[in-house]
């Protein structure tokens, strides 16, 4: 009788967590997990980025070399830009994923800058393209400065 109880407890469990994985996806949890540091990698360059900006004008043009861990090489707020980084890095979420597609966005123009950001960023490769053509794109900029530069309102 005791195994027969045993086995009707392990089965309604394993049927509740089956349940409750059918009833809401992955996704709707990922928003909920605290932020996580990107992977550790001992492989040279695992973190580097290369960050081409042009048009932007106030000097602000050109293109940087970006090393984290451990910080360093030509972007003029190394530092900053990889705490940004960590700080928007976290498992099923990228801070170069592109802007949604088919999204509400305002049909504001926020000038001529583009960025191209190319490299390695927490082991995965990076090619990411950036514009200022609405409010979608602008919003995508702007997350990721200090990495690209801050142009303002």
């Amino acid at each position: 009788m005791l195994r027969r109880i045993a086995l009707t407890v392990a089965t309604s469990a394993a049927a509740s967590l089956a349940a409750l994985s059918a009833a809401a996806p992955a996704v709707a949890y990922a928003d909920s997990f605290p932020l996580m540091p990107p992977p550790v990698s001992d492989a040279d360059g695992a973190d580097h980025l290369t960050v081409t900006v042009s048009k932007a004008g106030d000097g602000k043009d050109g293109t940087f070399e970006l090393d984290c861990h451990p910080v360093g090489d030509s972007h003029p707020d190394a530092r900053a830009a990889c705490e940004q980084l960590d700080r928007n890095t976290s498992w099923g979420r990228s801070p170069f994923a592109p802007a949604q597609e088919r999204g509400m966005c305002t049909m504001q123009y926020g000038g001529p800058a583009t960025a191209h950001v190319t490299g390695t960023w927490a082991g995965r490769p990076v090619d990411a393209t950036y514009r200022r053509g609405d409010g979608c794109e602008i919003a995508r900029w702007d997350a990721l400065v200090p990495v690209l530069p801050n142009l303002g309102a």
